[in-house]
């Protein structure tokens, strides 16, 4: 039966694990445990290609212990029965659990004693941070680790092997350097794509050697796209929203075109419209509306046209003032609810009962509204909103706001109301 390259390439033990040195090199906490031959359950999570599954492979055969793979998406109880049978029977068990954060809850608790009583020893396999995405009971079980992606110089190293080992192309093709260093470069740190990609271009091969030609007549593109319910996803929205937030136009521009690829406009939207109130807020009021009609028009038109006003708002939003000053303002109040819930003062209340006329809010005098104590008397002299002076918009902002923080407020309705009318 024919088999790829990638999967032929696979590593079996830990010693042939590319990269992930924090886990296999000497005094390195698998490596150990391969030493002291004492298993323990681990969670392994990264993103696809790294080598999360093989690594699990490894350290079972380098343990020595009998191993079952289970795919939490795939697999159902039936299938978990007879690996608990087995492990009984084999006193103990080692099992890969692909795309763990997947087990529904009758799964984990199937599965939950016999982890706690060493029966099972479980490899969990996940592209989703554990810490998000997997039941506490199962973590708890667990030692997290975490599996990084393989640099250019691990996958280099890789595809170099592969053109010589037996279980490779076996000295059959010869590659130029910048061939290797092109497909690695491509591969976006997956491992798997970078050795499909050198088997394809073998195909296109004359002379028994790989050129940069080949590279091109094989249309090979560059490993980019994910699954937008992946950790990878989310992590290139936060880096949008975070160069967004440090003025680098530059990185936005490429976050934002790795998110293309994904399509999924909903996410774009609704975090790039966050960003804007959030991050340039009062600082540049107008560009935050400048966003939502970029979005509008986005939705209109669709991809791939839609990148030019998208881009068009993310451009305005970077080089723009930041005020974080509506964020901080609102989540300051929401702090003193907690420990303030108080009611709104008598005057302020829709149908005020036992004042007097002079006693009640005046809807026909706009003159005494800025003069009016609006908070409760227990936190009366609350200040929630502090300015950023980071614009011209919000300089005049805060200047009013100076202006009436001078002459005060007061919750004598009934004072005020004489006062003003004697003056």
């Amino acid at each position: 039966m024919y088999t790829t390259l990638a999967h032929n390439m696979r590593p079996t033990t830990i010693r042939e694990i590319l990269g992930q040195e924090h886990l296999v090199s000497k005094g390195a906490l698998l490596l150990k445990m391969v030493e002291t031959k004492r298993p323990f359950s681990t969670i392994f999570y990264g993103p696809p290609g790294c080598g999360k599954t093989t690594l699990a492979t490894c350290l079972a055969n380098d343990l020595g212990i009998p191993y079952k793979i289970f795919n939490a998406s795939t697999g159902n109880k039936k299938e978990m029965d007879i690996i608990i049978e087995q492990a009984k029977v084999s006193d103990g068990l080692f099992v890969i659990i692909d795309e763990v954060h997947r087990l529904n809850k009758d799964k984990q608790d199937h599965l939950l004693p016999h982890i706690e009583n060493g029966l099972l020893v479980i490899a969990g396999c996940t592209t989703a941070n554990p810490f998000h995405s997997i039941n506490p009971a199962i973590r708890s079980r667990c030692h997290i680790l975490e599996v990084k992606p393989l640099e250019v110089n691990n996958i280099i190293k890789g595809l170099t092997n592969s053109l010589t080992s037996p279980r490779g192309l076996n000295n059959l093709y010869k590659a130029d350097d910048e061939v290797l260093e092109k497909i690695a470069n491509y591969s976006g740190g997956d491992i798997r794509y970078a050795y499909n990609c050198l088997e394809v271009c073998s195909i296109t091969a004359t002379n028994n050697t790989i050129t940069m030609d080949d590279v091109i007549k094989s249309n090979l593109q560059a490993n980019s796209q994910f699954d937008k319910d992946e950790d990878q996803y989310y992590d290139t929205l936060s880096g949008l929203q975070k160069s967004i937030r440090g003025s680098d136009v530059n990185g936005a521009m490429y976050y934002f075109a790795k998110l293309i690829d994904a399509g999924d406009m909903e996410s774009l939207e609704r975090r790039l419209v966050t960003t804007a109130y959030e991050d340039i807020g009062l600082a540049n009021p107008n560009a935050c509306m400048r966003t939502v009609t970029a979005f509008q028009a986005a939705k209109v038109i669709g991809f791939p046209e839609a990148r030019i006003p998208i881009a068009s708002a993310i451009i305005d939003l970077c080089l723009s003032p930041k005020s974080k000053s509506g964020e901080i303002a609102i989540d300051s109040a929401l702090q003193t609810l907690r420990t303030h819930p108080l009611p709104a003062p008598r005057y302020l209340r829709l149908t005020p009962v036992g004042l007097e006329e002079d006693e009640k809010y005046q809807y026909d005098r706009p003159e005494l509204w800025e003069y009016i104590q609006y908070l409760p008397d227990p936190i009366a002299n609350q200040q929630f909103y502090v300015p950023w002076l980071t614009s011209s918009y919000e300089k005049a902002l805060a200047q009013n706001y100076e202006r009436l923080l001078k002459h005060g407020r007061t919750n004598n309705i009934k004072a005020l109301n004489n006062q003003k009318k004697k003056a």
